[in-house]
């Protein structure tokens, strides 16, 4: 029986953390680009798909920014999350009280995001200095979402979102095209060398294959007040991280 190419990407997937050598790991990620360049790309907002980084923007406390339409903001108060003990909490209210830098990961078990709460954890000390929360929602269970608290050690607050709603509500691109990407390949290489590893348990459980695993997320810097979100960088593929001197500058000077 003929394979697919989403079968033949998440095989081939299975066997990245077994291997050694680099330029082998290069040479899996760019056949699995090659079998995968015809599939679409799944997104209710493909104009979107560029890089979406809205500088600081200053404001007082409580005022709507001009970041998000009306649309996404309305959408956005509907939205709930989980935290680790499987309370229901609207998303806003992480930052009505209080500003927070608030990372959206990719999945619990992806090897990039590991490194995005790693990076933005060590500016953790600048940002308690300022009064800013440090918080990491995943497109997951609450299972999933202790799983990566337990592995990562991440030093903020972490919450689960089931149905990825929040996601939606910002309109952050999905799709095979976003997460296979020369950029993303080298990228992974680059971090396995360094030690970290995808959680391929997580990465499959159902959850994530039920939606494709292709979400990519975002990062942005809300609060005080429910409407008020000053900085929002949408991640146009995998590992597309914004500098961390500029998430700075919008929580803490």
């Amino acid at each position: 029986m003929a394979c697919s190419p989403s079968t033949t990407l998440f095989s081939n997937s299975l066997h990245i953390n077994q291997i050694a050598n680099p330029s082998k790991l290069l040479h899996l990620y760019s056949t699995t680009l090659s079998l995968n360049q015809n599939l679409p790309i799944y997104s209710k907002n493909p104009l979107k798909l560029s890089t979406t980084t809205i500088p600081f923007a200053s404001g007082s406390a409580g005022v709507e920014s001009p970041v998000l339409s009306e649309d996404n903001s309305s959408s956005l108060d509907l939205v709930k999350v989980f935290d680790l003990e499987g309370n229901g909490i609207p998303i806003s209210d992480l930052w009505k009280d209080r500003k927070a830098v608030v990372a959206f990961a990719r999945h619990f078990g992806c090897v990039l995001c590991r490194k995005r709460a790693d990076y933005l954890a060590s500016k953790k000390d600048i940002m308690d200095a300022s009064g800013v929360a440090l918080v990491l929602i995943g497109p997951g269970n609450i299972d999933q979402a202790k799983a990566f608290a337990e592995q990562t050690k991440f030093k903020g607050e972490i919450y689960a979102d089931p149905a990825q709603a929040s996601y939606e509500a910002l309109r952050f691109v999905s799709g095979v095209l976003t997460t296979f990407t020369p950029k993303a390949g080298l990228k992974i290489i680059e971090l396995y060398m360094q030690g970290y590893r995808q959680d391929w348990k997580l990465s499959f459980e159902k959850d994530t294959v039920s939606r494709g695993g292709w979400q990519q997320g975002g990062i942005i810097v809300a609060g005080p007040g429910k409407g008020n979100i000053s900085y929002i960088h949408k991640d146009k593929e995998a590992g597309d991280d914004p500098e961390i001197e500029d998430i700075l500058k919008a929580c803490c000077l």
